[in-house]
């Protein structure tokens, strides 16, 4: 990792970013789902969206969402491929309105991963063997990430957020991550 681009990872940079706050710790890390028209996966919708570039003429759901200026760090595909639209030092705006261990605002500390799904739908052995990968190395450049701050954007927005969803294997995912790679 260099200068938070990850050296493995195709870059795809989104203006839906911004400087993180002064004196900001990266301290926590975000496990969200997308699949882009919902249930569908592939056609580069995804980025699309996060670079605002989303075509609402291209799907009928995509109008609904045209508008949003949204992003986050990283994404992994359903075929294992790492994208990134972030820097990790910058603030990606993936968390929205949130809050974890008392303290508001986790796009100003936190890291976000996207995996290509849905709440309902196993993730790919793929999907689980990057986000392993990719998790100890952002565990390693950010010492003050560690296994109990990553959380699922549903424990950072309660009641308004569900993803990674049940479909997501908590247990499978944290056993990635504390072997020895």
């Amino acid at each position: 990792m260099e200068r938070g681009w990850v050296s493995t990872a195709r870059s795809c940079p989104s203006p839906n970013c911004g400087p993180r706050p002064e004196g900001a710790l990266v301290s926590l890390l975000v496990i969200h789902n997308i699949s882009l028209p919902p249930g569908h996966y592939g056609g580069g919708w995804i980025e699309q969206f996060f670079t605002n570039r989303l075509d609402p003429a291209a799907h009928p759901y995509f109008t609904e969402i045209v508008d949003l200026k949204v992003s986050s760090h990283l994404l992994v595909t359903r075929e294992g491929e790492l994208v990134q639209f972030v820097n990790l030092d910058d603030r990606a705006w993936h968390a929205g309105a949130s809050c974890f261990e008392g303290v508001t605002e986790c796009n100003d500390f936190s890291i976000g991963i996207e995996l290509e799904g849905t709440d309902t739908e196993p993730y790919t052995d793929a999907q689980y063997r990057t986000l392993g990968e990719v998790s100890r190395a952002i565990m390693a450049q950010y010492p003050a990430v560690t296994a109990g701050r990553i959380a699922g954007h549903c424990d950072i927005a309660p009641g308004r957020k569900t993803d990674p969803g049940p479909a997501f294997d908590w247990s499978r995912y944290r056993q990635i991550i504390n072997s020895e790679a």
